[in-house]
């Protein structure tokens, strides 16, 4: 287990953050990896870190994106929220409730899993490009975004992410927004969902080590913010096509090291 200084700390954050701002996510499924392997947290802690992280730089990511995208143009587009929202919020409260049953070996295997689908999903979801609409009537559109929504919730809790990786290619599917409105959309879900999925960690014990672990979470997340500033200036000096395959290997390589704690 790495000593788990300041530095140390602020300097994951960064590479997480640099990382999730060239894909214009939050960063937290390389977070994760990172905490089990290199910072030595068992499984159900670094789900519950994650989960914090996340959710205080996805909701700084939504202010800095309101220049490009304003709350009043979001409000607009509610229906996409609260459609997501009534499945996510459920999903995000039962996954969270189920992960705290799971002994750590098992949520291991889990984990890896997880990573090499969104290693895959990074790739596809990525390849969307203009609008996408499938002219589903209000009644499919209401029926599959609720479906969607309780599937990237309980996905969400499990890994203690945001879920944007989801939520980003759910959105332009389903509901024909561009890729920029569909990033923010996704936030909008995902704030209240993270908020449900913590909720329910607070009821288990293990939830203390967010306490016991504050200044080392804190010093992450700023190097997370500062990453994510980084990672979007970085992008336009690197090829898209290229950087997504590179990190979808880094996140198949990473599910292989989560999977060694079995």
């Amino acid at each position: 287990m790495q000593q788990r200084s300041d530095l140390k700390s602020f300097l994951g954050g960064l590479s997480v953050g640099s990382l999730g701002g060239l894909i214009g996510l939050g960063g937290a499924e390389f977070r994760l990896p990172l905490l089990i392997s290199y910072y030595g947290f068992a499984a159900i802690q670094a789900v519950m870190l994650n989960k914090v992280m996340s959710l205080v730089v996805v909701a700084s990511a939504i202010v800095f994106r309101s220049d490009v995208v304003p709350f009043t143009e979001l409000w607009r587009h509610s229906e996409i929220i609260f459609t997501l929202l009534a499945g996510s919020l459920i999903g995000a409260w039962l996954g969270a409730d189920w992960v705290t049953k799971l002994a750590n070996q098992t949520l291991y295997k889990l984990i890896a899993l997880l990573l090499i689908g969104m290693a895959a999903l990074l790739v596809w979801g990525h390849s969307f490009s203009g609008q996408l609409d499938w002219q589903l009537s209000f009644a499919e559109r209401l029926l599959f975004g609720i479906s969607a929504g309780f599937a990237i919730g309980v996905v969400a809790s499990v890994m203690g992410v945001a879920g944007g990786e989801l939520l980003i290619p759910t959105i332009m599917l389903l509901f024909g927004a561009d890729i920029i409105l569909a990033g923010s959309l996704a936030m909008m879900v995902s704030l209240p969902t993270m908020l449900t999925g913590l909720a329910r960690y607070r009821k288990d014990a293990r939830f203390a080590v967010v306490i016991e672990q504050k200044r080392f979470a804190v010093a992450m997340i700023f190097g997370s913010i500062a990453g994510a500033a980084l990672g979007g200036y970085l992008l336009r000096f690197v090829a898209t096509d290229m950087l997504l395959l590179m990190l979808a290997a880094l996140l198949l390589i990473s599910a292989y090291k989560v999977y060694r704690h079995v």
